[in-house]
């Protein structure tokens, strides 16, 4: 399909007929979703991939009963995951002081890695940490900068929380156009119970559900009319 083909096919599907999708298939259009930016390249999210048929029905539960949930034939949920920074934070710069020696010239390989050093494994640290005081020290140190010169001003826990999301968001979109191109259907739920969830896929306490995606092949009735979307007038400024 061409991109325009790919999004006009994929729409929110609420009824999926009685079939088998291929697990693989699934699990591919993930690894596609991979590929999907997020902050700083932090990439703090998981899947989990729901194919047990037991395991199907009490997360459908857990999505309220929603017809989306009880008559697909797998679930993915997606999950934040704000423990894992340092770990993550420790990845990147592995990967990339790799690819500072493999591409920069000689002379600016040192002090690229040191600044790289200093984004992930201070300043990443720093942003993420989830402690009592620390984000309120960041909160305050940003507002004594920012009377002098433009800093980043949203780096409240709650703040990092949403940029966590939103990047999680952008994988599920990904995810969701993946599986549009290979003529599977989805729909992003989320009207659900966080907690229960959770605890069904023993995640740790500080993770987040990001939103539980359903997967399968449409019925007739799966697709409720056609498609509604405000007025391109009403959202675009051109400045």
């Amino acid at each position: 399909m061409s991109l325009h083909d790919i999004l006009t096919y994929r729409r929110s599907v609420r009824d999926y007929l009685p079939v088998d999708i291929d697990d693989a298939m699934v699990k591919h259009c993930l690894e596609l979703a991979t590929l999907a930016p997020t902050s700083s390249n932090m990439q703090l999210y998981e899947f989990y991939h729901i194919t047990d048929k037991a395991m199907l029905g009490q997360i459908a539960k857990a999505c309220l009963s929603q017809g989306a949930a009880t008559t697909a034939n797998q679930l993915v949920v997606f999950v934040i995951r704000p423990d894992l920074h340092r770990v993550r934070a420790k990845t990147v710069f592995d990967f990339e002081k790799q690819n500072i020696q493999n591409y920069s010239p000689v002379d600016k390989v040192a002090s690229r890695i040191k600044r790289f050093d200093t984004y992930y494994n201070r300043l990443m640290p720093l942003l993420y940490n989830q402690s009592r005081f620390i984000p309120k020290a960041r909160e305050a140190l940003a507002r004594t900068v920012g009377k002098f010169r433009p800093i980043q001003s949203e780096i409240s826990f709650d703040d990092m929380r949403i940029v966590m999301h939103k990047s999680c968001g952008l994988v599920a979109q990904t995810f969701m156009l993946a599986m549009s191109e290979k003529g599977l259907d989805t729909c992003p739920m989320e009207g659900f119970d966080g907690r229960v969830i959770k605890e069904l896929l023993n995640l740790p306490k500080s993770s987040e559900i990001n939103m539980v995606v359903s997967c399968g092949v449409r019925s007739d009735k799966g697709v409720w009319g056609d498609r509604f979307r405000v007025p391109f007038a009403e959202v675009y400024h051109k400045i």
